[in-house]
């Protein structure tokens, strides 16, 4: 490969690991080609962009990057596979759901919320990382849960009072 078609795929993967704001580090080696395509087309469904890469040609788009990694070069070993997703954690829930059935892919490192996470034992702690719109949800939720226990027990209180008054109505 020349000089000049290595410098076009490092710019190519400094954009993608500049534009998405997660990306994880995996290990596909060993997965026939239908198991293959059957992923590619899970990333697909979910947003989640699957790329092969050479180890130097990533970790020299890293480095030109702005994304502060460097711990995630010692996992720059091996075949290597990158998933860029906007969601943190929907790459690891797939790898979780894909794995148990095919032992592949296997996590070497993720990029997740400005943390670098290394290994596969670390997957457990990514899927249950909460995405932007899950923690703006739980708030919301926290939010409304003491208003509507006040409108509530204003509603029961009204209707007793209004039964009171009835009674007392009646009884004259």
């Amino acid at each position: 490969m020349k000089s000049s078609e290595k410098q076009v795929i490092i710019n190519n993967l400094q954009e993608q690991i500049d534009s998405y704001d997660h990306f994880y580090l995996t290990d596909i080696a060993g997965l026939n080609a239908a198991d293959t395509s059957e992923l590619r087309r899970l990333c697909f469904s979910q947003e989640v962009k699957l790329v092969v890469v050479k180890n130097t040609l990533l970790r020299k788009a890293l480095e030109s990057s702005g994304k502060n990694a460097e711990e995630i070069y010692d996992a720059l070993k091996g075949n290597t596979t990158v998933m860029f997703s906007s969601t943190g954690n929907v790459p690891a829930k797939l790898i979780k759901d894909f794995a148990r059935l095919h032992k592949k892919p296997v996590l070497k490192a993720a990029f997740v919320e400005e943390s670098v996470y290394m290994g596969e034992n670390q997957l457990e702690a990514l899927v249950a990382v909460k995405s932007k719109n899950e923690l703006i949800a739980d708030v919301v939720a926290l939010l409304q849960s003491p208003m509507k226990t006040v409108v509530s027990q204003l509603q029961s209180g009204g209707n007793i009072i209004h039964g009171v008054l009835k009674t007392l109505g009646e009884k004259e």
